[in-house]
């Protein structure tokens, strides 16, 4: 089995290394974004102009900033009263990564119901991140967001692949097996052929490397605990992780020993909270 999933692998990297896998490029509304973000002269009017184009995507980040987790005093009921809550790197960064559900989308109702299994898995990590990076440290929510967003992007050229490769799309074991031991490297070519910030980049190469040590809290980090949360109370291997041993969690100052019920009554308020973020 092991020889298969290599073979596979190999014929993925010589796929994408002679252009006949496309790694997936991101989609215009998150192209738009991303250059009037980084235009001095712009402002939350040009951001919320650009955005309302996309209805979904605007509601969401409407949702976003009437959040328990941002605990806003007043309702928030236009998209440039969130915009201007949020900030203008708050809100681009959620605009392009919330975007990006576009792109898991496929042809086959298979590849289509795994995709939709990442998008999921992905929004609830980047809630995740976003609560810890608030509660934990001194980072951007927003960029936090887009790195969990963004953690598993490797899997979709591999789903690609797929699609078109039937000894695959009938084999879960392999095609699971595949997507684990690939996606980190092409997660970080996909980020990096996107311009995508070093510091984000090295997350989907990183984050399951529970014994990284940082100098300080970064978005490895982030996602590193926010996906071993994620599978918390599920029959996951994750869930079975010694959390005290991993230094992510000390990095960001979160006790991993068993908590207060009180404690663990706040912690799970949050939680619920975080993973409904971007649902």
């Amino acid at each position: 089995m092991s020889t298969l999933i290599e073979t596979i692998e190999n014929e993925i990297i010589s796929a994408i290394e002679s252009d006949q896998l496309i790694l997936p490029t991101l989609p215009e509304v998150s192209l738009r974004v991303r250059e009037v973000a980084q235009d001095d002269n712009a402002g939350v009017a040009d951001l919320s102009r650009v955005i309302s184009n996309d209805a979904a995507i605007s509601a969401r980040i409407i949702k976003v900033c009437n959040s328990p987790l941002l605990r806003a005093a007043q309702p928030v009921e236009t998209l440039q009263m969130a915009i201007n809550r949020l900030g203008m790197g708050y809100s681009a960064d959620l605009a392009v990564g919330l975007a990006m559900a576009q792109m898991f989308q496929a042809t086959t109702d298979l590849i289509d119901s795994r995709m939709r299994d990442v998008w999921n898995r992905s929004t609830e990590v980047a809630g995740l991140c976003n609560m810890l990076a608030q509660q934990h440290t001194r980072l951007s929510p927003g960029q936090a967001t887009l790195a969990g967003i963004t953690h598993l992007i490797g899997a979709l050229p591999i789903l690609r692949f797929a699609e078109e490769n039937e000894a695959l799309l009938n084999d879960a074991y392999t095609l699971d097996e595949v997507i684990a031991k690939l996606h980190p490297k092409l997660g970080g070519m996909i980020l990096k052929a996107w311009d995508f910030a070093p510091e984000l980049c090295e997350v989907p190469e990183q984050y399951l490397n529970f014994q990284r040590q940082s100098e300080k809290p970064d978005f490895v980090d982030l996602v590193t605990v926010a996906t071993i949360q994620s599978y918390a109370g599920t029959d996951h291997p994750y869930n079975e992780l010694d959390c005290t041993t991993i230094p992510a969690f000390a990095q960001l100052g979160i006790d991993a020993s068993p908590e207060e019920d009180e404690e663990e009554e706040d912690l799970s308020a949050n939680m619920e909270a975080a993973l409904a973020l971007l649902g």
